[in-house]
């Protein structure tokens, strides 16, 4: 690799607009940041100290808030430094290293959904199966498997565009997302290719999953009795409205940014934070 391109700096053109209430927002992010991890930290800590907790729904659950955590860790820090600089720029391979973790953990928390939806979905439909099913090393093996195919499948086409030449070093966004493609002097086709296989893998294939098994779950609770109805309605409605909310947010950023619409800074940055401070808190509230 050309040493040039990785000790480019990248200048994060997101912060446009903001100098007036920089400190503003600053203070919000932090106060938001260790809401997260102090809250998140909290249920997991309890998940971990109460035995009758260590189940497979309470320990996904665990997993979740964890990828929460990880995921604002990715964002926030470097963000909150942006906030106070005078300059928001970032080296190329420090940017390449903040797009990967983002997607990487963005992708787990697709795989950990369809996990906990076919949890449910062997709890309800199939009860007298699930200690069978869901056994400590299936449980064990399910959460390896969440980190590491995202992982796995999200560092190739990181690692090719780590040896693409750069013809721009201005990235309108705060932090380093798929705007980093626009960098590049020539989209690599096979990174084209390879990113939306990538895509299908950890993002459309879980979504389907979770729509099959869900649909299994409201069919037969339907023709149970009230309260099966009842027990389905409180353990799937929460993970249903995390995923909606998180696919809305990942399909603007996946999707909308890679469009060449005219949106004005204010409207990238309330999406943005959007993002990356209501998506948390709102996977934290769920799972509470």
């Amino acid at each position: 690799m050309d040493s040039k391109v990785n000790i480019s700096l990248i200048t994060l053109e997101g912060f446009v607009g903001v100098e007036k209430y920089k400190f503003l927002y600053f203070f919000i992010l932090l106060i938001v940041y260790i809401t997260i991890i102090c809250s998140n930290c909290t249920i997991v800590c309890l998940i971990w100290m109460h035995q009758n907790l260590h189940e497979p729904m309470y320990l996904f659950i665990a997993a979740l808030l964890c990828n929460s955590i990880l995921f604002s860790t990715v964002i926030y820090p470097k963000m909150l430094m942006d906030f106070l600089s005078d300059k928001q720029v970032i080296t190329y391979s420090a940017c390449l290293l903040q797009c990967f973790l983002y997607y990487a953990f963005s992708a787990s928390e697709f795989v950990l959904l369809a996990v906990m939806a076919y949890d449910r979905y062997v709890s309800i439909c199939k009860p007298l199966q699930y200690p069978t099913i869901m056994r400590k090393n299936m449980v064990k093996g399910s959460l390896v498997f969440a980190w590491i195919f995202p992982t796995i499948q999200v560092s190739v086409p990181i690692a090719l565009s780590a040896e693409t030449k750069l013809c721009n070093l201005s990235l309108n966004g705060m932090f380093c997302n798929n705007l980093l493609n626009k960098l590049h002097c020539v989209m690599s086709r096979t990174v084209t290719i390879y990113g939306v296989i990538v895509l299908l893998n950890v993002s459309i294939f879980p979504i389907l999953f979770i729509a099959f098994t869900y649909t299994k779950i409201f069919v037969i609770t339907h023709r149970s009795c009230k309260e099966v109805r009842k027990k389905a309605a409180e353990t799937c409605l929460p993970h249903l409205l995390v995923l909606i909310n998180f696919s809305c947010l990942i399909t603007y950023e996946m999707v909308i940014v890679r469009v060449k619409f005219d949106l004005s800074n204010t409207v990238r940055l309330m999406m943005t934070l959007q993002l990356v401070i209501c998506h948390p808190l709102l996977t934290q509230s769920y799972m509470d």
